[in-house]
């Protein structure tokens, strides 16, 4: 586990747990059993043996030397959490989560989803457990990720299709939230990224650290001592913040978390680089918001980064210089999309080809003798249907 602290639920000034009273004694119930699990050497062993012989982890660590050789730059190493059971990072927390509910006596389970990969991957867990499950959806991102919608259904899911607000990720949470408030007894609720009231960016974030655990052992096996810069897209940022967790003391190691600029200043989810401090989902954050404090609408081609906050751990890290944050726009991960799928023969998710888009920037002006590591978070073939309405 990484060793800097949530001092009381806090990075710094961020994140805590900013909920209604009814939600309290279940997060400090969360709490409770969650610390208690990772003081126990056999939840650990089933977690990571649920890892090995069902995720299929370690992933690889794959040299990309097309990708290196057009860009001409920096050594470029791609971190494949697309070859994970269910094609995403998202199933190394969905295991995590789910043993936790088990361990708490929870058989029903909810969760929200953006593009989908979370949602399919909590659907998935809960068949292999036996439990109960149920997801929250946008009605945007039930068109716009169909075939992800059909998974979940077809994995004994119930889906729930919402149609307020914005109909994308935010208020998928927002309908989340209000089931486990009315139905909080047996329910335990599975959130998809570092967001959220505490203890969920600290869970979220523990589950996810193997990521960057595994590329601290693998950079090793290919003779360098560490990597000069790690990049992964950021929505609520989980597998950026799983990449950056063991190299958090290392200042030698730049971090770079990549948001979602969609198609510019008036249409976008770049929280960090274009938000304010706010409250949003439980948490002290940045968030898109007007003057007023009203959330604003975002936008992303990426339906998983189409989010107006970001996770609080996130937000720490850039006011404290920790890591940095920037943002690509929807042509820019567009093209990204197509230059690595050419290039390497890997389709990446649009959530990662914003993190590509951001090295094809940056690599070239690289030493050759550097190396970045880019988080393949997941593989495209949610993201065709998508591609193909915006190439006609």
């Amino acid at each position: 586990m990484p060793t800097y602290s949530c001092r009381e639920g806090f990075f710094g000034d961020f994140g805590g747990c900013y909920v209604s009273e009814t939600l309290m004694p279940p997060l400090l119930d969360l709490e409770r059993a969650y610390n208690d699990a990772r003081a126990d050497a056999r939840f650990a062993e089933q977690v990571n043996g649920r890892l090995a012989d069902y995720v299929g982890r370690p992933t690889p660590l794959y040299f990309a030397s097309r990708m290196t050789h057009e860009l001409g730059g920096a050594r470029i190493y791609l971190k494949r959490e697309d070859l994970t059971h269910t094609g995403a990072h998202k199933i190394n927390n969905t295991v995590g989560q789910v043993l936790l509910a088990d361990r708490m006596g929870k058989d029903r389970i909810i969760a929200e989803t953006g593009a989908g990969q979370h949602g399919v991957a909590t659907a998935t867990v809960c068949a292999l457990f036996g439990k109960t499950c149920e997801v929250y959806m946008g009605r945007k991102d039930t068109v716009r990720q169909r075939a992800n919608l059909l998974k979940m259904e077809a994995l004994g899911a119930k889906v729930h299709a919402v149609d307020t607000g914005t109909a994308t990720l935010k208020d998928a949470l927002n309908e989340a939230m209000r089931d486990w408030i009315t139905n909080v007894a047996d329910t335990f609720y599975v959130i998809g990224s570092v967001a959220g009231p505490h203890p969920y960016p600290t869970m979220v974030r523990d589950f996810q650290s193997v990521i960057g655990a595994e590329v601290k052992e693998q950079v090793r096996s290919f003779g360098m001592e560490k990597p000069d810069l790690l990049v992964a897209c950021v929505g609520g940022g989980s597998n950026a913040a799983g990449l950056f967790a063991s190299f958090m003391d290392d200042p030698d190691v730049s971090k770079v978390g990549v948001e979602a600029g969609g198609t510019g200043p008036e249409s976008n989810s770049a929280s960090i680089t274009r938000g304010s401090e706010g409250i949003l989902h439980g948490s002290k954050t940045f968030v898109l918001q007007n003057s007023d404090g009203q959330i604003e609408e975002a936008h992303s081609i990426a339906a998983g980064l189409d989010y107006p906050g970001v996770g609080p751990e996130h937000s720490f890290f850039s006011s404290s210089g920790l890591a940095s944050y920037c943002s690509v726009s929807d042509s820019e991960a567009l093209d990204a999309f197509y230059f690595l799928s050419k290039t390497e023969g890997i389709i990446p998710a649009l959530e990662t080809s914003h993190a590509v888009a951001h090295v094809m920037k940056v690599a070239g002006d690289m030493p050759k003798e550097s190396t970045i590591v880019i988080c393949l978070s997941g593989r495209g073939d949610k993201d065709m249907g998508i591609v193909a309405e915006l190439i006609d």
